[in-house]
């Protein structure tokens, strides 16, 4: 008769089956970084469309929560409900959220897509940063991950004199400081409201932010075509459908492996701005923009990334 401590131990070692619920969260996982890929495509084909930064932002995002509240009619009436509590703290990570997507395309309006994307790519890094002041461990690796993803920047901003938008360079580092913040303010958020219904309040609080901003200008919606409004339609959709399943896999799947499916994102990104924007890397952009994605790898491996994994859902997306 076998020895049950050595059954327990083939088993500890033996290689888990995925359970249907992380296969799911897997397909989710997928499904979302591909539809924030088109993020920043769409965005150009609105600006070629004729849109401005806070009118695409407004009507996107506007969008977007429309169709995330004719979901929950149809489908999700019984988790429309929530508390107090947990409708402030929506409020404040949506807040922060469309504060960060001004910032975002408003600099993608002064970059090429393929830059931007690469640059929002250090979201990941201002999320330890900020677990770092709030009191986590600064690791070793992460400072050599730092060191890695500010030498990709010098290379990926690296051109001749007067070819480079700072602005927009700065925008697009501060819009990813952002995410990392509306990262960090999630934890609490997930703590009291299930994962679905977070969405649907903080896309609605998004909405109200970006749209408020719009209003504040006090001009009238520019001319734009009917490619431009496609697209702005296109985006909104897009977001819906890349919240919906960043959520989903929230719900069943944890953790820094969900983490690198911004690789994903990223890699859609550059593929669809090459084929759609024929926008072209010189070879030292290529190479900074291999220094991030080893930096994002090496996610994986962090100690830092592990002590904060339990607290901080790194699967959250915006654009």
């Amino acid at each position: 008769m076998a020895n049950p401590l050595q059954l327990r131990t083939y088993d500890r070692n033996k290689t888990p089956r995925l359970s249907r619920e992380q296969r799911r969260g897997i397909i989710s996982t997928i499904l979302a970084n591909f539809f924030l890929g088109w993020a920043p495509i769409l965005g150009k084909l609105a600006y070629m469309g004729g849109a401005v930064p806070f009118t695409l932002a407004a009507f996107r995002t506007a969008v977007a929560a429309i169709l995330v509240w004719l979901a929950f009619a149809l489908f999700w009436r019984h988790e429309v409900t929530i508390s107090w509590r947990g409708l402030i703290g929506c409020i404040s990570v949506g807040a922060v959220n469309g504060f960060g997507s001004l910032l975002y395309y408003t600099s993608l309006s002064r970059l090429d897509a393929s830059r931007a994307s690469l640059l929002n790519a250090l979201y990941p890094l201002w999320v330890v940063l900020f677990l770092f002041a709030a009191g986590q461990p600064l690791t070793r690796l992460t400072m050599a991950r730092l060191a890695l993803s500010m030498a990709g920047i010098y290379l990926l901003t690296r051109t001749e004199p007067g070819e480079l938008d700072w602005l927009g360079v700065t925008l697009m580092i501060a819009s990813a400081a952002t995410y990392g913040w509306y990262l960090v303010l999630g934890q609490w958020v997930l703590a009291d409201v299930p994962s679905r219904t977070a969405t649907l309040y903080i896309l609605t609080s998004m909405a109200g932010v970006v749209g408020l901003a719009r209003v504040l200008q006090v001009q009238p919606v520019e001319p734009i075509t009917s490619t431009g409004w496609s697209a702005i339609l296109m985006l909104g959709l897009t977001t819906a459908l890349s919240r919906l399943a960043t959520f989903s896999a929230l719900q069943s799947m944890g953790g820094i492996e969900t983490s690198l499916g911004g690789l994903l994102e990223l890699l859609v990104s550059l593929i669809l701005a090459f084929l759609l924007l024929g926008e072209r890397l010189t070879l030292g952009q290529w190479a900074g923009g291999a220094l991030l994605v080893v930096s994002m790898v090496l996610m994986r491996h962090d100690p830092g990334l592990r002590l904060a994994q339990g607290n901080v859902p790194l699967e959250w997306k915006r654009e």
